[in-house]
């Protein structure tokens, strides 16, 4: 049972006559020391009853340890990231926020004295954009909430709250859009027509099938041009199929107290159970694939020459010449002749070529089951579990998507594509 007695105040290495009162009270099992204490208190009665509090907390099991309540925000999140299995590329993420923004605001706070006024308003005097800005406060309220489950803390200060946005000045203003329009089919045409075969390929299968960076170098020539097979009216649905179940993820890896320890690229398992997915892919497409399979002598059909993942750097120093534009380098000693190239779309990049997926999806209508399906995205609801794509619905897709192939073909007067790919018996 809690008890309180005298702390006599030193004054001059004597004892004065001031005093205040010091509780002590039992320590839950197993806990060094058995018994605390708390001094600074006016009275007897209130340092007794702080005392029947703390221990009317430990029966409960809901006592935070003071000791643990002071350890650092830095500290902690050392121990949360080391025992957090996440897939690589997360890790790295999450790393990249906390070494550049997170813990140098926070890293020397106690965990008890963290606040959501100060959070609120650290976070809107952050200098970049406002989703990352959210992001940075989500990782810590995640690290705040395993606090919590840890009982280093009694309550996460950030749960739940919903942040300031930034509405003055320029942050009201509209930002300028990356590209000057909407990226259509024809560009995607003649960016691979540009990059030849090898490297186009990969641009006509990320437009038309929607495979993200890493789950296109992932992809595996053994998981190319599989079958579906699935029963339609009396007879059956076939169409060649693209299946995604691992993907390339390219980030600084970490030692687990945070120390850098250079940057990996490696195959990793999709990031969820919507990523994971058989793509059907058009005719056309099937087609090309077919023809860059017999040529491509690597296990990875979106490989550089060597066999190896692209690392997005090396990719860049081909694609963005071919949508920005160059210019002509004469010949001379040592250095070959290299031609002008017009720009097609400044600023495109594989991402919006994904997102054209997703937009040419919405323009043949095809139905939300099988257009989430495709773009790997978990689709929200209820809906998910009662709604799937039928053999029709996936027969429309493909023709919406032939046709779109052929019209742009036609509006960029190309009957073949890379002078050896003879396209023209489509009706």
């Amino acid at each position: 049972m809690a008890y309180a007695e005298k702390v006599y105040k030193v004054r001059n290495g004597q004892k004065t006559k001031q005093f205040t009162w010091r509780v002590k009270y039992k320590a839950p099992p197993g806990h060094v020391p058995a018994e605390l204490s708390r001094s600074g208190f006016p009275t007897k009665k209130t340092a007794e009853d702080w005392g029947a509090e703390q221990e009317r907390l430990i029966r409960e099991g809901s006592w935070i340890d003071p000791d643990k309540r002071s350890v650092t925000f830095g500290a902690f999140t050392k121990s949360f990231m080391s025992t957090r299995r996440k897939r690589g590329r997360t890790i790295g993420t999450r790393w990249e926020k906390l070494d550049s923004h997170i813990l140098p605001r926070w890293s020397d706070t106690a965990l008890g004295a963290i606040t959501w006024y100060e959070v609120d308003a650290w976070q809107q005097s952050l200098t970049i954009a406002d989703v990352s800005r959210g992001h940075c406060v989500s990782l810590m309220s995640s690290i705040l909430t395993a606090a919590v489950d840890a009982k280093y803390i009694t309550v996460n200060p950030l749960f739940g709250r919903r942040r300031t946005r930034d509405t003055a000045g320029d942050a009201s203003m509209p930002q300028a859009p990356k590209l000057s329009r909407d990226p259509r089919p024809e560009d995607a045409l003649l960016l691979a027509e540009r990059l030849g075969p090898a490297r186009g390929i990969h641009v006509l299968t990320t437009t038309f099938t929607g495979l993200r960076w890493g789950e296109g170098l992932g992809l595996h020539r053994d998981r190319t041009l599989l079958e579906r097979r699935q029963p339609w009216g009396n007879s059956e649905f076939v169409c060649p199929i693209l299946r995604v179940v691992e993907e390339y993820a390219e980030y600084q890896e970490r030692a687990p107290d945070g120390t850098k320890q250079g940057y990996l690229l490696r195959l990793e398992p999709t990031k969820n159970d919507g990523s994971t997915r058989d793509i059907d892919t058009p005719p056309f497409l099937a087609r090309l694939l077919r023809q860059h399979l017999d040529d491509w002598p690597h296990e990875h059909p979106f490989s550089t020459t060597s066999g190896k993942p692209w690392r997005r750097g090396n990719w860049a120093r081909g694609f963005r010449p071919a949508c920005d534009g160059r210019d002509e380098r004469p010949r001379r000693q040592g250095v070959s002749f290299r031609a002008e190239w017009g720009p097609i779309l400044p600023g495109l990049d594989m991402r919006a070529l994904r997102a054209l997926h997703d937009t040419l999806q919405a323009q043949i209508g095809v139905k939300e089951p099988l257009a989430f399906e495709a773009a790997g995205h978990r689709r929200p609801g209820i809906k998910r579990h009662y709604q799937k794509p039928t053999p029709d619905m996936r027969q429309e897709r493909l023709d919406g998507l032939e046709e779109v192939f052929w019209k742009a073909m036609a509006n960029v007067g190309l009957r073949a594509l890379w002078g050896r790919v003879d396209l023209r018996k489509h009706s």
